[in-house]
């Protein structure tokens, strides 16, 4: 929605906003148009920024996002957060993405209130407002080349500044814990279960029911993978570190994005989550993803020479596993289906994919790996 001072409400009554424009983005409820409205006034009371143009951004599954167009042509991103009783953990994963920007890392910025909050907490919307990174592309489904390289080495130094947060220090832990199979086991049965009670079941649905059937019966494969797995790296990390939250500017890491609160994890499955990403698997093939995934492991060695070897030569094992104890995305149809969409029907079929071609091919891929860091 573009603003002029007819559309700005009372809170936000401001001169100098131009002349009227005609609406480029309206929102298509009155319930949209009323939090439009809401992220203006914020913008105007909290930051003093005067919005020419706000636009709703579809992505984003925890938070409602916009992108800000100010008086001056400059612009912003703003997330809106759905309820205020999580704010603590909110702030917390800002601070962590402002940790890691401290330390150098590629991230983009917080813009603090007039008060200097991070999160703006007492208007209409409790929201954040983030510097934008522009002309960049995300890493799903983009990861080739050069690249790989890059995406290692940003991640190699993301790692290496987070293990230095006062959260937790890292530590050592059993890889075998890296997932739970039994409960894996427990959560396939009963998305079995609920896919075979449903009285009928679209294309989608009938494949998430066959997908989920065929990780059940891998499940004694991955108990024997999580058994040989030795001790790995459990610390800070990003939180949802996948190719969606990896901003891409042509071979370059602009920014990694969309951080959680700091909360210890295993190194190894963070890497490989990233590392493979459905779609740049499923678009390389298996032996350029491989060169490429050899690429991002030698990358992340340099940038955080710290780490133990274990947790790059053991993270297709622990990747492979962790994938295949996943219920989601085959469980949104029945547990979440306001999110399926194409987008995440195309994702599902390229995660389960890359998962079983892993598993078939894990002893090759795991040697090669081997040689290529040594």
């Amino acid at each position: 929605m573009r603003f002029d001072e007819e559309t700005m409400s009372t809170a936000s009554h401001q001169p100098g906003l131009g002349s009227p424009t005609e609406t480029v983005a309206a929102p298509s409820t009155p319930g949209a148009q009323e939090q439009i409205m809401a992220v203006a006034d914020t913008l105007v009371l909290a930051y003093g920024l005067h919005p020419a143009e706000i636009t709703r951004i579809p992505e984003g599954t925890a938070t409602d996002n916009y992108a800000i167009v100010d008086q001056t042509g400059r612009r912003h991103f703003v997330k809106v957060y759905r309820t205020r009783s999580s704010l603590d953990l909110d702030l917390a994963s800002v601070e962590l993405s402002e940790y890691a920007a401290d330390g150098g890392v590629a991230t983009a910025r917080a813009t603090r209130t007039r008060q200097h909050e991070l999160i703006a907490t007492h208007g209409r919307l409790p929201m954040s407002l983030w510097s934008y990174v522009p002309h960049t592309e995300t890493a799903e489904g983009t990861l080739t080349g050069a690249r790989w390289a890059a995406v290692g080495a940003a991640m190699g130094r993301l790692h290496s500044r987070l293990a230095t947060h006062p959260a937790a220090a890292p530590t050592l832990e059993p890889g075998a814990a890296v997932c739970d199979v039994t409960a894996a086991r427990d959560r396939l049965d009963r998305l079995i279960l609920a896919y075979q009670h449903r009285p009928r079941q679209g294309e989608f649905e009938t494949w998430a029911l066959r997908a989920a059937c065929e990780r059940h019966a891998v499940l004694g494969d991955v108990e024997r993978i999580l058994a040989s797995l030795p001790p790995l790296t459990v610390q800070v990390m990003h939180g949802d570190l996948a190719g969606p939250n990896v901003l891409l500017k042509t071979d370059d890491v602009a920014a990694i994005v969309d951080f959680g609160p700091p909360t210890p994890g295993y190194l190894a499955w963070e890497i490989m989550r990233l590392g493979c990403d459905p779609k740049s698997f499923q678009s390389n093939g298996v032996e350029r993803w491989l060169q490429g995934y050899a690429d991002l492991a030698l990358a992340y060695r340099d940038a955080n020479p710290t780490a133990p070897a274990d947790d790059l030569l053991s993270s297709l094992r622990v990747g492979c596993a962790a994938m295949l104890c996943s219920t989601f995305p085959l469980s949104a149809p029945v547990e979440r289906p306001h999110l399926v969409d194409a987008a995440l029907e195309s994702y599902a079929r390229a995660r389960h994919e890359a998962a079983l071609t892993l598993l078939e091919q894990l002893p090759v891929l795991e040697a090669a790996l081997r040689d290529a860091l040594r």
